[in-house]
C-alpha cells in the first residue's frame, strides 16, 4: 500500500538546484502530453483528487502517482482546477512554437507574410498567457485585449522597420529580424499582461509561506526574469537555424526542392525548442526571493515591525 504522505503539491525533484528544475520542466513541457486522451486525463484527475483526500487507488505505485500528478498538472489549471485549452498548455509549447517560429523565419521577406505570422504568433502568446494566468490576480478581457493589440503592433512594427533597414545589409542579418521582433513583443506583452501585478504588487511570504503583504518591487523582479527566460527560450530556435539555412539554401538540394525549406526550418526549430523550453524555464527558481532591504520602504518598515527576524522574502515568479 502506498503511503498517503507524499507531498504531490511540490515538484518531484529538488527545485533549489538547476538539475532538479530542469528535470521538472522537461516533464512539464513534454510534447507527448498533448496526445493524451480524455479518458487518460480523467483517470489521472481521479487518482490525484482521491490521493488528496487520502484515498489510494489499489495497486498504485509511487511512479504512477507522480506520472498522474504531472499529467494532471499539464492539463488542469492550478488555481481554478478547470481543464485548460489544449494549445495554451505547457505541453503544446514546443509543437506550436516550432510551427509558428519555423514559418516566421521562412516567410520573412514580404510585408503580408510578416503581418500574418507575427499576428499568429502574438495570438498564440495571448492564448498561452490567458491560459496560464495566475489565479488570485484575474486579468480583465480589456487588459487582455490591450496587451494583445500592443504586442502585435510592437512585433509587426519592429519586423517591418528592421526589414526595411536590412534590405541593404547581408541576407544573413535579415534572417534575424523575426527574432528581434519576437524579443520586442515579449518586452511589451508580458509586462502588459501582468500590469495588475506591477500596479498592486504580488504576494510575498517568508520561508514558511506566511504572507507578509504585496510588493511591486517583487513583481518587477519576477516579470523581468520571465521576460529574460522567454527571450532566451526563443533564441536557440531562432539563432541556430538561420546559419544552417543560409548554408543549406546555397546547396543543390534546396535549389531543386525549394518547398522543402519550410519543413526543414520547422524541424530545426523544433529540435532546438525541445531542449531550450525546459532549460530556460529552469534558469530561475519558480519560487524567487529577494532581500527585505530591496523592497519598498513602507513595506520594509511593516515587515521589520511585525516580523523582525525576516531577512529574505519569497514569491512565485510565474512563467
Amino acid at each position: 500500500m502506498l503511503s498517503t504522505t507524499i507531498n504531490i503539491k511540490e515538484p518531484r525533484w529538488d527545485q533549489s538546484t538547476f538539475m532538479g528544475r530542469a528535470k521538472h520542466f522537461f516533464t512539464v513541457t513534454d510534447p507527448r502530453n498533448v496526445l493524451l486522451t480524455n479518458e487518460q486525463l480523467t483517470h489521472a484527475h481521479n487518482i490525484i483528487t482521491d490521493y488528496r483526500k487520502g484515498v489510494v487507488s489499489p495497486g498504485l505505485t509511487e511512479d504512477e502517482l507522480w506520472r498522474a500528478k504531472y499529467i494532471f498538472d499539464s492539463a488542469f489549471h492550478p488555481d481554478t482546477g478547470e481543464k485548460m485549452i489544449l494549445i495554451g498548455r505547457m505541453s503544446a509549447q514546443v509543437p506550436m512554437n516550432m510551427t509558428i517560429t519555423g514559418c516566421m523565419m521562412t516567410f520573412y521577406k514580404t510585408t503580408p507574410a510578416v503581418l500574418l505570422w507575427q499576428w499568429i504568433n502574438q495570438s498564440f502568446n495571448a492564448i498561452v498567457n490567458y491560459t496560464n494566468r495566475s489565479g488570485d490576480a484575474p486579468i480583465t478581457v480589456n487588459q487582455l485585449g490591450t496587451a494583445y493589440v500592443s504586442a502585435t503592433t510592437g512585433a509587426v512594427v519592429t519586423a517591418l522597420g528592421l526589414n526595411a533597414l536590412t534590405k541593404h545589409i547581408s541576407p544573413l542579418i535579415g534572417r534575424f529580424v523575426p527574432f528581434a521582433a519576437v524579443a520586442a513583443a515579449n518586452c511589451i506583452n508580458i509586462p502588459l499582461m501582468r500590469q495588475r501585478e506591477l500596479k498592486h504588487g504580488i504576494p510575498i511570504t517568508d520561508e514558511n509561506d506566511n504572507r507578509l503583504g504585496e510588493s511591486t518591487k517583487a513583481a518587477q523582479q519576477a516579470i523581468s526574469q520571465v521576460v529574460v527566460s522567454r527571450i532566451l527560450m526563443a533564441s536557440p530556435g531562432m539563432a541556430i537555424p538561420p546559419f544552417l539555412m543560409n548554408h543549406l539554401e546555397k546547396k543543390a538540394f534546396l535549389k531543386k526542392f525549394p518547398w522543402m525549406s519550410a519543413p526543414i526550418q520547422v524541424s530545426l526549430v523544433g529540435f532546438c525548442l525541445v531542449f531550450a523550453t525546459p532549460l530556460c524555464c529552469a534558469l530561475f527558481p519558480q519560487k524567487s526571493s529577494m532581500s527585505v532591504s530591496r523592497l519598498e520602504p513602507e513595506l520594509q518598515e511593516k515587515i521589520r515591525a511585525n516580523h523582525p527576524g525576516v531577512e529574505r522574502v519569497y514569491f512565485n515568479k510565474g512563467l
